[in-house]
């Protein structure tokens, strides 16, 4: 079959072919019909050789969908032909966190070597997946599968992140989203859809920005050295009850300080390198600052239903297994708007 694949450190990933996988005992085996193309993955084929934690080669995209193809032994509760979407984060599922479905925070997913697909084992941007467990598997039920793909980390990752601040989030209240590219402007419509907040947002150019007015955003703001002013002056000296920073740049998290208000939640979900110094007098009082990542099982299952209500969409474009390089270089270039995704049976 084809695969993209990293295969050197600091080269531009390749397509190659690279042996069908067949389903041991307890695996299933998906035809991919859609792959997702993330940050992520840039991040990760910037890291240097020393320290890097994956072996190489690696097939990329921890985004997945795509329909049963086999079922290895002893598999129950999928059958040949369905349509599912992959629950990208696995845990070794038997751990206190994976007990409650919060795979993304397994305690012993390091002690034993587990990797989410395209993120240490072969992932998703190939002709078919490897998948260890059918609980990481969730039903589209009738999604349209280029439409539900990025909803796997660009639906769920901010769906995670804002769900632990919806409590402020009430009727006068201000959520800030800063960076409104793959997963901001996702975030922006899952803000509308679960809360009565004012929803602003950064971003530095103005075609993000008419992106996130597109896509709900109340207020849009340039996100320079007066963005937080700006946004102290929108919301009347007071700030934001609630901050998500999607690229978690050293100047973004200065930002996300900056406009948080007294006793709101700062998110850093974005990968960026940035660090938010907290400590008496550093931030407003009793600021929370947060690190999320991913989300649960069961929040994956409530995201892909907003979907299907109409609630939340993702702007898409779509590219061939044999053109993912390309995305991947649009991606790098800041061109993507909204979520490349790579139709391997195209």
């Amino acid at each position: 079959m084809k695969a993209l694949q990293y295969r050197t450190i600091g080269a531009p990933p390749e397509v190659v072919t690279v042996p069908d996988p067949e389903p041991g005992p307890g695996q299933v085996l998906l035809k991919v019909t859609a792959a997702g193309v993330c940050h992520s993955d840039i991040a990760v084929m910037s890291w240097p050789a020393e320290g890097f934690p994956y072996e190489l080669p690696l097939t990329l995209g921890h985004e997945g969908v795509g329909t049963v193809a086999a079922l290895g032994a002893g598999v129950t509760g999928v059958s040949e032909g369905d349509a599912v979407a992959v629950y990208g984060p696995w845990g070794c599922g038997t751990c206190a966190k994976c007990a409650e479905g919060k795979e993304n925070y397994c305690l012993r997913a390091d002690e034993l070597g587990i990797r989410p697909p395209g993120l240490g084992r072969p992932g998703s941007m190939a002709e078919y997946l490897l998948v260890d467990d059918p609980r990481h598997l969730v039903p589209l039920d009738g999604l349209d599968p280029v439409a539900a793909v990025p909803l796997t980390d660009a639906g769920l990752t901010p769906y995670h992140a804002i769900k632990r601040s919806l409590p402020k989030l009430v009727p006068g209240s201000t959520a800030v989203v800063i960076g409104t590219g793959g997963l901001g402007h996702v975030a922006i419509q899952l803000l509308r859809a679960l809360s009565s907040a004012r929803v602003v947002a950064l971003d530095v150019s103005e075609d993000k920005l008419r992106l996130a007015r597109e896509v709900g955003a109340h207020e849009t703001v340039l996100s320079d050295a007066k963005a937080a002013d700006a946004v102290r002056e929108l919301t009347g000296g007071l700030g934001a009850e609630a901050v998500f920073d999607f690229v978690g740049a050293a100047p973004t998290v200065r930002i996300a300080g900056a406009v948080a208000a007294v006793e709101g939640d700062v998110s850093l979900v974005g990968i960026g390198g940035g660090a938010l110094p907290v400590g008496f007098g550093l931030l407003p009082f009793e600021v929370s600052v947060s690190a999320p990542y991913w989300g649960s099982r069961s929040e994956l299952t409530e995201v892909l239903a907003l979907a299907r209500s109409g609630a939340v969409s993702v702007h898409t474009e779509t590219y061939s297994l044999d053109d993912a390089p390309l995305a991947y270089e649009r991606l790098h270039e800041g061109k993507v708007n909204g979520r490349a995704v790579i139709l391997p049976g195209a």
